[in-house]
């Protein structure tokens, strides 16, 4: 993937500009495109698709500049375009997570419920020395980000940035540097890790 762009308070209104005049129309349009590209790439077997997601949106916002000069028509449909470009690259860069899926699925049950893996049982610790690393603000904010499922975990999410007095779109871009720092941090930590 590429390289990590931030979006600014400036930058996300504009994207609300581009996608309606009316604000709240906008933000229902916003809502609307990313549970729509997140089910996109949940049904394409990506597991991180709230990231893909994200990432399609931060593309799009990093682009707005040329985007809004050049482009005609529904504005979702440029989201899906760039989408399918991000669903190639995710494909491009995690072949071994695509055949550990395939091999998982051939795996009989009884392989899986014997006795955890070593090396799942190294990501934990590793997980939790990373954990250990982070502020208190941010451990809590971890922990509570990724609670509940469907529609319970938008309502806590909706809660959760409403705590910090921060906007939902703010939430998600902040959760997602901090698990990306978490997953730079474990695979650190297992590259450091003696082998078994």
């Amino acid at each position: 993937m590429k390289k990590e762009w931030v979006v600014t308070q400036q930058a996300f209104d504009r994207l609300l500009d581009w996608l309606d005049a009316d604000r709240e129309n906008a933000g229902s349009k916003y809502e609307k495109i990313r549970v729509r590209l997140t089910k996109i790439f949940t049904c394409r077997g990506c597991f991180d698709a709230d990231d893909l997601a994200d990432e399609t949106i931060n593309r799009v916002t990093a682009k707005l500049g040329e985007i809004v000069e050049n482009y005609s028509g529904d504005p979702a449909l440029y989201f899906y375009g760039v989408a399918q470009k991000v669903h190639l690259e995710y494909l491009r860069k995690k072949p071994s997570v695509r055949e550990s899926s395939m091999i998982g699925r051939e795996l009989n049950s009884q392989t899986l419920a014997s006795e955890p893996s070593e090396s799942i049982e190294d990501e934990y610790a590793c997980l939790e020395r990373c954990m250990e690393q982070l502020s208190p603000a941010n451990h809590r904010l971890v922990l509570e980000y990724y609670q509940e499922e469907k529609r319970a975990k938008i309502d806590h999410r909706k809660m959760l940035a409403d705590q910090l007095g921060i906007a939902v779109n703010a939430l998600r871009i902040r959760a997602h540097r901090l698990r990306s720092q978490l997953q730079q941090c474990v695979q650190s930590c297992l590259e450091q890790s003696p082998a078994r």
